[in-house]
């Protein structure tokens, strides 16, 4: 086969890739929660296309959702205009995880990976994975990063410090001043500049993909089974009401999918079940909430073994 022949994906392998994807996922999940059952919702988009929505209410995962879709259609205007594009009909497919666990001392993690076109031969790459602890742990922030880290690094050197530095400016929290969590990677519209071409950058994306449950079981497996108190529990119900307040207020993928008319309830369920927001809450002075606090913020190199804690 000739190189270029090699360097070739179409959306149909891409495709194949995200719905392989989604059932690894689940089925590794479901064996870490030890009882919970992922639910599944097929779904059809008015405009074009549809997708697999699955949610899961387990023993150590209170909610998860791990979506798949795919749709087409016609751009609305205000997407068009977002995205600077000014005609053609588009395409996008990927895969969407938000898992909130049961125990406060279980990081919330998120991962989106997703590839979009246009009938006038425009594509790109997106995604991104982060955390949100609850308490910041340094060990556990650390190994989240390294991994990360390897993960860019064994594609290109370039990818971990810029998605890094994208990651903390996308999951900041404005109106709060205070980062969603310890951030991780992020990127978008990734295609053929800067001498990359399609299959490498396809293969960057796949590389996160499957970074997905190496990374959180481990985070997931070390905690669940730890106790916790009811102070702790308190404050994790504080820290969905920030997670909530960034999907609904900045985050573009929720609006994008609104903005296209896509299923409510799929894109939702990045929403946690139980909430709450107190009142010009402040947390105890020199306690594990108010160091949490204080490490939510842009910039620190979280990879490094001796970073400033």
């Amino acid at each position: 086969m000739k190189s270029n022949q090699l360097k070739m994906v179409e959306k149909k392998e891409i495709t194949l890739f995200f719905q392989n994807l989604q059932d690894d996922i689940c089925h590794q999940l479901e064996g870490a929660d030890d009882k919970g059952k992922f639910m599944q919702d097929l779904w059809e988009r008015d405009g074009g296309g549809g997708g697999r929505s699955r949610v899961i209410e387990g023993q150590h995962i209170e909610k998860g959702g791990v979506n798949f879709s795919a749709v087409h259609g016609t751009l609305p205007e205000k997407i068009k205009n977002a995205l600077q594009i000014n005609e053609g009909d588009f395409f996008a497919t990927g895969v969407s995880i938000v898992l909130h666990p049961q125990n406060p001392l279980v990081p919330i993690i998120h991962m989106n990976v997703r590839y979009f076109e246009m009938s006038t031969g425009q594509w790109w790459f997106g995604g991104g994975i982060d955390l949100t602890p609850h308490y910041v742990v340094k060990e556990e922030a650390n190994f989240f990063h390294q991994h990360l880290k390897k993960t860019c690094d064994d594609h290109d050197s370039s990818y971990y410090p810029k998605f890094k530095k994208w990651a903390d400016d996308y999951f900041f929290i404005k109106h709060r001043n205070e980062t969603r969590g310890i951030g991780g990677i992020f990127f978008d519209r990734l295609n053929e500049q800067d001498g990359f071409d399609k299959r490498s950058r396809f293969d960057f994306v796949k590389a996160v993909g499957n970074s997905f449950c190496p990374i959180y079981l481990h985070l997931f497996n070390k905690n669940k089974n730890n106790t916790f108190t009811k102070k702790q529990k308190d404050w994790q119900l504080l820290r969905r009401g920030r997670y909530v307040e960034f999907n609904l207020v900045w985050d573009k993928g929720t609006k994008f999918g609104l903005d296209t008319n896509g299923r409510t309830e799929s894109i939702l369920m990045s929403l946690p079940p139980n909430v709450n927001w107190k009142y010009n809450f402040k947390p105890e002075k020199g306690g594990e909430e108010e160091k949490t606090l204080n490490l939510l913020r842009k910039g620190i190199d979280w990879a490094e073994d001796n970073f400033e804690f």
